[in-house]
């Protein structure tokens, strides 16, 4: 096992290569790039330099110059030493395979350079912001595995019967709702909307947290994450507990259910001891897809939604403004996450069945 882990570990590193190439290669072709962008906010008058998180001063331009400028913006274009001048600031004199090769080199040392507009580096503005999505995914994910997976045991035992219609027509009507209109729904029934005003509509935590117990901080701290964990862990809870279902179902039609049966063995340990871990594995084997998908699939709308400033939005942002340090620092980030949450599904494989193997396997 350790050496299949080592060998998936090395495979990372060129898949995230593969990854990087292919949307570096992408964005070169992505018209309105940052330099294009400030161009744009001076001819039609804006204050460029607030964007580079400076001033005029600080760009080496003086308030005269600054009216000069403003005197042929739209009319005769901006002079060649400014635009080349804005090309070495962002590194676009170099040739592409140069500003890539530099760009592998200082993410191999987690180094995602400085934000364009906002005066900040990338792995600043990551860790800034990654206690929102964190929090988000970690709870909505924990939460639907909990909640989910006792009730598609139930539902499997109790197959057929009125608890198993009702509750699969509650989970089907449930994953029918998109997951910004179910988060709308929360904040005018319960946050104040048009109904009821128990938990609030934004941040993660309240003005006076730190002056809160510790008790109170928790409490503080969940109270601001019902409303979207429950938002964000809908689709995912319905999945997971029909799979759970499914999976269930299969495993107890199987011979040696049967068999145990025969011998005489108590039905909460045929389930337990002998079913759970086999239909397990399947459940196990969605849970990257689960916890990517919960993780970042829905959180730019559930940030937005409900006022949180994490991952999702600056990522959302970083496109709009085309502020390429954050969109290849946020797009690392999430791969090389997927890729290790991967490797932690195979390592759990082995862990609750141990018949499996996937050091010995045959490729």
């Amino acid at each position: 096992m350790g050496a299949y882990i080592f060998r998936r570990l090395l495979l990372i590193i060129p898949t995230l290569l593969g990854i990087m190439a292919i949307n570096f290669a992408l964005i070169q072709f992505v018209p309105g790039g940052p330099i294009e962008q400030i161009i744009s906010n001076l001819e039609n008058g804006s204050d460029t330099f607030d964007l580079l998180g400076g001033s005029s001063a600080d760009a080496g331009i003086n308030n005269a110059d600054d009216q000069d400028i403003g005197s042929y913006r739209g009319r005769r274009g901006l002079p060649d030493d400014f635009i080349e001048d804005l090309e070495r600031q962002f590194g676009f004199d170099k040739p592409p395979l140069t500003r890539f090769w530099n760009m592998v080199k200082s993410y191999a040392v987690f180094d995602f350079g400085d934000s364009y507009f906002r005066s900040i580096s990338v792995r600043d503005l990551i860790l800034e912001k990654m206690p929102v999505s964190i929090s988000l995914g970690l709870w909505s994910t924990l939460i639907a595995y909990l909640i989910a997976i006792p009730l598609g045991i139930k539902k499997a035992v109790r197959d057929g019967s009125r608890f198993d219609t009702w509750s699969t027509a509650i989970l089907v009507a449930a994953y029918a709702i998109p997951t910004f209109l179910f988060a709308v729904m929360l904040v005018i029934l319960f946050a104040g909307g048009s109904f009821l005003q128990i938990f609030p509509l934004r941040g993660l935590t309240s003005d006076n947290f730190a002056e809160l117990s510790l008790i109170g901080k928790i409490g503080d701290y969940f109270w601001h994450l019902a409303l979207p964990i429950l938002a964000m862990g809908i689709g995912s809870f319905t999945t997971l507990a029909l799979l759970t279902k499914n999976s269930f179902m299969d495993e107890i039609r199987k011979q040696y259910v049967i068999t145990a049966r025969a011998k005489g063995l108590p039905e909460k340990r045929i389930l337990y001891g002998h079913v759970f871990r086999n239909a397990m594995l399947i459940i196990i084997a969605g849970f990257p897809a689960i916890f990517i998908s919960v993780f970042f699939g829905s959180s730019l709308l559930i940030e937005t939604i409900f006022s949180l400033d994490g991952l999702g939005r600056l990522g959302f942002e970083a496109v709009l403004t085309r502020d390429y340090p954050i969109i290849f620092g946020t797009l690392y980030f999430f791969t090389l996450l997927g890729l290790l949450v991967k490797i932690l599904s195979d390592i759990t494989y082995v862990w609750i069945d141990p018949r499996i193997d996937f050091g010995n396997r045959q490729s």
